[in-house]
């Protein structure tokens, strides 16, 4: 049975959203030898059903422009690879690995393909093992896809495909859960600052109960920028939908297919057993609502299809099993993460506004946000170039490779 209200009235950390962020950041935070304090996670639905996490294609690639991006991943790499050894040897964890069919990344106009040009580059001086592809070298290797548009492509099949995802959700809560780590079921509706503006105080939540915290750590994905504003905080933060279907070829590939990003933005990725999985989104892409998860049918006649059969002819003739609507936490600002500590509430942390590319980067965000939160610093990799104050002072960091 769900616990709904909490244990107690006061905790050291109240971590808004249990979502694989919300998981990651309290296993960390349970784990650290230095911190001995309570831990409280409020999500609204302990299901997760439309959580972003659970709407995911679940992979992993190093292939980002900026380097930082590329190092995040390696280590989302290493600990997916290792999670036995990450969680203390428990003789319960599984083993698990990388499906390492790649990212295949397609450029059709000569400014696409200095971009994958420049991210090599990045990617190499990182330790990632990308390599650039021309068309007939991209032909012999893969000779299903349809090229006479492409000029160039990069891929990498090292630690970059399919992962058990929802393994790793799950031991996190387990784990931390068995550290002491309290989730309830209930809703953040008010937060509640002291009179100068820079410490938050408590938080109420929708059954009544006020709660009392040290620090607050918003992890509440595509509704992040709702609970930011709880406490006076704008970031630039919005649910964007994404749309994914699932689908079984009548001929299938006669082998991998590398998670293939079409210069239009649609990607399809292997799946197993003669079926693979496809996303895009509308040419037109605004906010959504929080609780907007319709399917629009329509995309997938009219855009994703023909561009599937155009790029790999064998797709002509398939049968989607399974098709959903998710949501991107989507940073308007410049697509990458906002971590760490507000400059001004000073208690109040983020880790929000990852824009896709969340999943695979919460084994490193979640070890980041807890250093910053018990040490004041960074004692690993050093993430402080995703904190807040860059988005107020018009910093941007873009990252190119969002799909």
């Amino acid at each position: 049975m769900k616990a709904t209200t909490p244990s107690h009235t006061t905790y050291d950390v109240v971590i808004i959203g249990g979502a694989i962020m919300g998981a990651s950041a309290a296993w960390f935070l349970s784990g650290d030898p230095d911190f001995d304090g309570r831990i409280l996670v409020v999500d609204r639905d302990l299901t997760y059903e439309t959580a972003s996490t659970m709407h995911t294609n679940s992979c992993m690639r190093q292939q980002f422009s900026g380097e930082l991006n590329v190092r995040i991943s390696q280590f989302a790499a290493d600990f997916v690879k290792n999670l036995p050894r990450y969680m203390g040897n428990d003789p319960r964890v599984p083993n698990l690995s990388i499906h390492s069919f790649g990212y295949m990344y397609l450029a059709d106009t000569a400014d696409g393909a200095e971009v994958l040009r420049e991210s090599q580059r990045v990617q190499e001086n990182a330790g990632a093992a990308t390599q650039l592809m021309t068309p007939d070298q991209i032909k012999a290797a893969y000779p299903f896809y349809a090229l006479d548009d492409i000029v160039l492509g990069s891929i990498n099949l090292v630690d970059e495909g399919f992962w058990d995802a929802t393994a790793v959700f799950d031991w996190f809560r387990k784990s931390a859960r068995e550290r002491g780590v309290e989730y309830i079921e209930n809703e953040v509706v008010a937060i509640t600052k002291n009179a100068a503006g820079t410490d938050v105080q408590s938080v109420t939540l929708k059954s009544g109960e006020v709660v009392s915290c040290g620090q607050l750590l918003n992890a509440s994905g595509p509704r992040a920028a709702r609970t930011a504003r709880m406490a006076g905080i704008d970031i630039p933060v919005e649910p964007r939908k994404r749309f994914s279907w699932i689908f079984a070829a009548e001929t299938p590939l006669d082998r991998d297919l590398p998670l293939t990003i079409d210069p239009s933005g649609v990607h399809v990725r292997e799946n197993g057993g003669g079926t693979y999985q496809c996303g895009g989104h509308s040419q037109i892409d605004p906010a959504v609502a929080f609780d907007d998860f319709t399917m629009d049918h329509s995309l997938w006649q009219d855009h994703i299809w023909p561009i599937l059969a155009t790029r790999i002819p064998q797709f002509e003739a398939i049968k989607v099993t399974s098709e959903w609507a998710g949501h991107y936490a989507y940073n308007t600002f410049d697509h990458n993460a906002i971590l760490g500590p507000h400059s001004h509430v000073e208690n109040f942390y983020f880790i929000n506004g990852f824009s896709g590319h969340g999943l695979q980067q919460s084994p490193a965000m979640g070890r980041g946000i807890s250093e910053v939160m018990v040490h004041g610093h960074y004692k690993t990799l050093d993430l402080s170039q995703f904190h807040f104050d860059r988005i107020p002072a018009g910093r941007k960091i873009v990252e190119k490779a969002i799909i």
